[in-house]
């Protein structure tokens, strides 16, 4: 392969530019591309980039001589991929759908993961091969609301929405307790794996090197989240329906947030914590034994500007793990939300 000059098309704006090398050459290796980047080799206008850089329509990117691995063959379109994608929707349009992701389906694969929204995505392709493309993601056990786009162009348009923060998110949750102001902000630092609790988790073998750590203000790695919450309902001293709506979008940030104040999410295997020893310390906390040990939150609501004009704004319901624990403790999902009124 020789040198080549190679234009960002339309529907390539926005993307970043190893995501435009994983488009054009999907088989080229990460490792290699990062080298080649790195190395100066990879031009956008001439000028040196990085595998973040931002691409806009009309740019001239230099691709070097690389080596290609053949093409892996198509995987066949699987129709019960493309079903239940279908039974998934909740608003669709010429340009965009928004799913209503189950609990416990993965967003996208990784170690041990098979099966996938991202990879499901595939049986929907239209007829020119052009498949849906993921705008944001969700947590494996967090059910509700999922943004797709229909082209790149308008997955572009939608990215860049949600990182200049005009995309609101709200999301439903039951903890443990009842927090104390009944409504409130959380600004906290966090990094992956960092601080006292990653050398814990070493010593005791576990490594969750994935689980989101507080750390302070200039730290390594350390990322500004803030989050707004307010207490919809309660079972007063025992637990509380939250309404929660982050301002940041940081990996695990309601979890982790919800634990940093003392009230974790009920049914979070990660940011739980022990559930047992602190009922045995506060019986009033101790979760019924008809709530199922599932991960009780929901994005139970996206508002955004529409690319087209106007404005995109859909609810998804309980899960039924979530419905079923509230039909337990009377909670009226008709009851008004009062973070809706907090600051964006």
């Amino acid at each position: 392969m020789t040198v080549q000059t190679l234009t960002v098309t339309e529907d390539e704006a926005g993307m970043r530019l190893d995501r435009w090398f994983k488009r054009r050459l999907p088989t080229l290796s990460l490792s290699h591309l990062n080298k080649i980047v790195r190395t100066g080799q990879v031009r956008v206008d001439g000028a040196r980039a990085t595998t973040a850089t931002r691409l806009a329509a009309g740019q001239k990117i230099r691709v070097p001589p690389v080596k290609i691995a053949p093409p892996a063959p198509k995987p066949a379109v699987s129709e019960e991929d493309r079903r239940a994608l279908r039974a998934m929707i909740l608003y669709e349009d010429e340009d965009l759908m928004v799913l209503n992701k189950p609990h416990g389906l993965a967003v996208q694969g990784g170690s041990g993961t098979t099966r996938h929204i991202d990879g499901m995505l595939a049986s929907l392709a239209d007829a020119r091969g052009e498949r849906p493309v993921l705008v944001h993601r969700l947590d494996r056990d967090t059910a509700g609301v999922l943004l797709v786009a229909k082209s790149r162009r308008i997955a572009a348009e939608l990215g860049e929405i949600f990182r200049s923060r005009r995309a609101q998110k709200i999301y439903w949750a039951l903890v443990e307790g009842v927090p104390k102001p009944a409504q409130g902000r959380i600004s906290l630092f966090l990094a992956k794996g960092e601080g006292m609790e990653r050398s814990r988790d070493r010593a005791a073998g576990r490594g969750d090197l994935e689980k989101m750590q507080i750390v302070k203000h200039g730290d390594e790695n350390a990322q500004h989240s803030v989050t707004y919450y307010a207490v919809v309902d309660k079972i007063p001293g025992r637990l509380a329906w939250l309404s929660m709506k982050p301002i940041t979008g940081r990996t695990h940030q309601l979890r982790a947030h919800a634990e940093a104040i003392g009230h974790p999410i009920i049914g979070d295997p990660k940011y739980g914590g022990n559930a047992k020893e602190r009922s045995r310390q506060d019986p009033a906390r101790q979760i019924p034994e008809g709530v199922e040990r599932k991960l009780h939150l929901l994005a139970r609501r996206l508002i955004l500007p529409h690319p087209r004009g106007g404005t995109l704004d859909v609810t998804a319901p309980l899960p039924p793990h979530m419905k079923k624990s509230f039909d337990l403790f009377g909670f009226d999902v008709k009851r008004d939300d009062p973070i809706e009124d907090a600051p964006e």
